[in-house]
């Protein structure tokens, strides 16, 4: 059994045959959610039964502790990718959030007409929709990055679209549907050729693999906290301080003044310039407790855990006639997601069939619609694997898959 499971309540129910709702689940859908383990449950109550004030704002001890664990959690975030300063953490909801800031603060005022702005064809809705606006308003031209369809690799020849027209560079690190890991330490010094600042999407990087803001020379990287085990709610962007002290505020409101008028005003210092209102502190102090728990296990086990558990599942897919794997046959090029679709059964039915197993995927276009357009794939079904994932479930899923078929209807 992984010794890890235990450290997780709604595992831990499970295996200890406690859990009513759970009993028996397995659960492959961590690109979309992790689960939580008890240390960051237990930090977000301790906050909220002896810390819980407005944080930033009062004068006596109750606020002032408050506002610690709030810094303290952004010096941990800080210190998990390597900031330079803490002050270049900005917390957010989420990576959606994280990405729509850049684009709304630093690309609606630095990106003009007749400008480019580059994309891949395998990002996430929410690193496309942003930079369609922006684009659309300000009379500049979105171009995409594809990938070899077969490998699921963006080929040498796509960078040639990074040219000195290009402002931003907008590209996801881990694909949420294709599991490849984008080489972002090159496509930041080809961006930083042409005087382009690179924009990340770490959502499904940060989770699975070591993270270092200065070595990859990113100008903006965005991560949530769901994703690693921490609460929903709460992310966080990094951005270089000196783009971040030239940006305007994304949000306006209380606690990211310095000074208000009745006709102006003036902005707090970064990073409270862009944490308007009242901030989410206990979710926060969840997500440095999350990021404590995946250092405690260690990234390096993470990685190989996973790698071991993908290449279990590929290996045994390629077995089963009919199904067919999506993008990279190499287990290696995968972080933890293997997507996939079975002929003549629809992804929404494999993930029903599924489900009265007991067994928790994902199916569906991942929000990735341009992705899957491109590859003539309109839904697919999705895997994904984490610390807490065992062989024995591995070996469960491959016998219900080769059934599927048969479920469905047909007799072969």
């Amino acid at each position: 059994m992984n010794k890890y499971r235990s450290d997780f309540p709604l595992f831990k129910a499970i295996d200890e045959q406690n859990s009513k709702d759970n009993n028996g689940l397995i659960y492959f859908d961590t690109a979309a959610t992790a689960q939580r383990p008890f240390i960051v449950i237990d930090a977000m109550d301790h906050f909220y039964a002896t810390q819980n004030a407005n944080p930033l704002r009062g004068l006596y001890s109750l606020s002032e502790r408050a506002t610690k664990a709030y810094e303290d959690s952004r010096i941990s975030v800080a210190n998990f990718i390597n900031a330079k300063d803490a002050s270049e953490i900005i917390f957010t909801r989420n990576t959606t959030e994280s990405l729509n800031l850049v684009a709304y603060s630093y690309g609606i005022t630095n990106v003009n007409k007749g400008d480019e702005v580059v994309v891949s064809i395998m990002e996430h809705h929410s690193n496309i929709l942003p930079w369609q606006h922006i684009c659309q308003t300000k009379g500049a031209t979105l171009k995409f990055l594809y990938v070899d369809k077969e490998t699921g690799i963006i080929p040498e020849s796509e960078y040639s679209k990074i040219t000195p027209k290009t402002k931003i560079v907008a590209i996801t690190h881990v694909s949420n549907v294709l599991g490849t890991t984008n080489p972002i330490k090159k496509i930041s010094q080809i961006a930083h050729k042409n005087n382009a600042v690179i924009v990340v999407d770490g959502a499904q990087s940060t989770p699975h693999i070591k993270i270092d803001v200065q070595d990859l020379d990113v100008d903006f990287y965005a991560m949530s906290a769901h994703k690693l085990c921490g609460p929903m709610g709460i992310g966080a962007l990094y951005g270089k301080k000196h783009l971040l002290e030239e940006m305007p505020p994304f949000l306006r409101g209380g606690e990211m003044i310095e000074y208000v008028t009745e006709t102006s005003a003036t902005w707090a210092e970064v990073p409270h310039k862009f944490e308007a209102g009242t901030v989410s502190a206990g979710d926060a102090v969840g997500f440095a407790a999350a990021i404590r728990y995946i250092q405690s296990v260690g990234l390096d086990k993470i990685t190989k855990h996973e790698q071991m558990l993908t290449t279990k599942l590929m290996n045994g897919m390629s077995r089963i006639p009919h199904i067919n794997i999506i993008g990279n046959k190499d287990p290696n090029t995968r972080c933890g997601i293997v997507t996939f679709t079975i002929d003549g059964v629809h992804p929404h039915d494999i993930a029903t069939l599924l489900s009265d197993e007991n067994i928790a995927i994902r199916a569906g276009h991942h929000c990735a619609q341009p992705l899957q357009q491109y590859l003539q794939i309109p839904s697919s079904a999705r895997v994904s694997l984490y610390l807490y994932n065992t062989e024995e479930e591995i070996d469960i899923l491959l016998e219900k898959l080769s059934n599927l078929r048969k479920w469905a209807g047909y007799k072969d």
